[in-house]
């Protein structure tokens, strides 16, 4: 695709505009100022465009309706609650240490380089820019409100988004993703999949009494819990190494007191893996070890299980389109493949409805959600991988093999996610 680079021109404007929302940092489903933001910009470039909000500042507007492939260019609205970053909101917690900000203004950079260019009229497919609340999985004590209010039914945005029809008339998805750690050369990163996973809590109950004068009569929860956790522990041998399989169980609430024994303790953990079917026989093992610590000390346990999101693994024939771009950009000198990592995103549930890739960017230092995060190389994050990304699209354009895509719908996404919520007690040795 031929087309003049209007980006450095604007170079400093969109690096102002990232930088405006990183000192801004808002939490899912609050993102108002990243809402007016996205809005101000949008119409700045292109004061026709229409934009469809939803998911109280979910935002999506279109260019070149009515051809016959549709893609959607994806960009993360939210911040982190990280209250010890240094340039955390002293508010909220909020803090954007996971680079969403860079991801708003890469996606403002490229939206504006379509329209002055009108570059989209040549392209052979729709584009649509969604910018999706949520996408990080906290401050799950407001979104319970928010579902207990009927405003929200997932605590993520995309799904949020999926239910709502915004994902309706798309064929693929296109995200973008900083990458966390420093790297002595410019770098992208293609087919990096990323884990599902779930919460589980178990309520182990017991039997109450003093503890100095009636031990012998009392069945105790926090026995049980230890107990729990050495299974854990023990189990950890039997678990499948490729599948990054992670588990984190902590106490998050007791009735306990030094001379009373605690009748009541609540142990949560999340599960990672890499496959819905091993998420499930995880499952499975953790239920039945909880099950076998209860029942050894005489007492019972309750179970819940809280589904977080699907494992997401990139779309191998996309990224090819991506790796033919960065074949030919001499301003991007390494490039990361076939990896896989424990970290998770809404991404996954999106790519269970159809093919979705997620493209890794430096340019930062410091961990990802760590307090030291921030960007290093803002040239190449607002400048020089914007100009790339317009070479990913111009090589999608009339190339897309509609053979090579899938779609499923809001309806069959659910249904996976039931079956896993609803599976049944099988313990024991697996064949």
């Amino acid at each position: 695709m031929e087309a003049d680079f209007l980006f450095s021109t604007y170079y400093e404007e969109i690096k102002k505009l990232g930088e405006s929302i990183y000192e801004n940092p808002e939490l899912g489903y609050k993102e108002k100022h990243t809402k007016q933001a996205v809005i101000d910009y949008l119409r700045k470039c292109n004061s026709e465009c229409t934009i469809q909000e939803f998911s109280a500042t979910g935002l999506r507007t279109t260019l070149g309706e009515g051809k016959p492939i549709h893609i959607a260019f994806l960009a993360e609205l939210d911040a982190v609650y990280a209250p010890s970053h240094f340039r955390s909101d002293p508010e909220t917690g909020a803090a954007h240490n996971c680079g969403h900000y860079t991801q708003v203004a890469i996606a403002l950079a490229l939206y504006r380089q379509l329209v002055e260019s009108k570059a989209y009229e040549q392209f052979d497919y729709t584009i649509s820019f969604i910018f999706v609340p949520a996408e990080e999985y906290l401050d799950l004590a407001f979104r319970d409100e928010l579902m207990h209010k009927g405003v929200i039914s997932h605590y993520g945005g995309k799904p949020e988004a999926m239910k709502l029809g915004v994902f309706n008339d798309i064929d693929l998805s296109v995200c973008v993703h900083a990458m966390g750690g420093e790297f002595a050369k410019r770098t992208i990163e293609i087919d990096c999949d990323l884990a599902g996973f779930l919460y589980k809590r178990y309520t182990f109950k017991g039997k109450s009494t003093h503890a100095g004068f009636d031990p012998f009569s009392s069945v105790n929860a926090y026995n049980m819990s230890t107990l729990f956790h050495t299974a854990i522990s023990l189990g950890r041998q039997q678990l499948d190494e490729k599948e990054k399989v992670r588990l984190n169980p902590i106490v998050m609430e007791s009735d306990m007191s030094t001379n009373v024994i605690p009748n009541h303790i609540k142990v949560g953990t999340d599960l990672r893996t890499l496959s819905t079917p091993y998420m499930q026989t995880v499952a499975k093992r953790l239920d039945a070890a909880a099950q076998g610590s209860a029942m050894a000390l005489q007492g019972e346990v309750e179970i819940d299980t809280q589904m977080g999101y699907l494992p997401f693994q990139q779309d191998r024939y996309l990224s090819t389109f991506v790796k033919a771009a960065y074949e030919e950009e001499e301003q991007i000198e390494d490039i990361l493949e076939d990896n896989s990592i424990s970290a998770a995103g809404d991404i996954g549930d999106l790519s269970y409805m159809m093919p979705c890739i997620q493209i890794g960017y430096s340019g930062f230092t410091g961990t990802i959600h760590g307090d030291d995060f921030i960007d290093v190389d803002p040239e190449y994050i607002y400048d020089i991988f914007p100009k790339f990304l317009l070479q990913v699209l111009g090589k999608l354009n009339g190339k897309i093999d509609r053979s090579k895509l899938y779609k499923r719908s809001y309806d069959e996404y659910m249904q996976v996610i039931q079956s896993i919520l609803e599976q049944k007690e099988e313990h024991g040795i697996e064949a």
